[in-house]
């Protein structure tokens, strides 16, 4: 199955930093940017994490919720939230299967070695479920403000 603009988005449970299993569907009558990263307390990963921290209230404001997913356990992201005092959940993709249904567990490269991992990615779903935009293999500068200005967009124009 190819993830397309327009369709339902995969709904999901998973184990989140708060100590309880967290579905998509949890959060239907909010917007949901649902960001994947590769890993915890790494230099990218913590810079877009804590811009989204940074842009939380106004993410709140606009009704809409952040979740982040990694594969990272529970734990991981707990230490992570702890030390960068992140007011938003991170889940734990262990199996990598959301991921997948979302395609961005990917083939990469680093240092001439390939393995499997996640493509840092985002993905808009509005108040119904609906996927509505997405970004894939983000660069983070400027990321985050992006997908804020197009929630404030969606927002406004209605």
């Amino acid at each position: 199955m190819v993830l397309e603009i327009g369709q339902l988005a995969p709904d999901f449970l998973l184990p989140a930093s708060n100590g309880k299993t967290v579905s998509l569907s949890d959060f239907r009558g909010k917007y949901v940017v649902l960001y994947f990263y590769p890993k915890d307390m790494t230099p990218g990963c913590t810079t877009e994490a804590c811009d989204f921290r940074d842009y939380h209230g106004q993410f709140n404001r606009l009704e809409a919720v952040i979740l982040g997913i990694s594969t990272d356990p529970v734990e991981r992201h707990k230490k992570f939230i702890e030390k960068y005092e992140l007011p938003f959940l991170l889940l734990a993709d262990e199996q990598h299967e959301v991921a997948g249904k979302y395609g961005v567990w990917k083939l990469k490269r680093s240092f001439g070695k390939e393995y499997m991992g996640i493509e840092r990615s985002t993905f808009v779903i509005d108040k119904s479920g609906i996927l509505i935009k997405e970004w894939r293999n983000v660069k983070v500068k400027g990321h985050v403000e992006e997908a804020l200005g197009y929630i404030n967009n969606l927002s406004g124009s209605r």
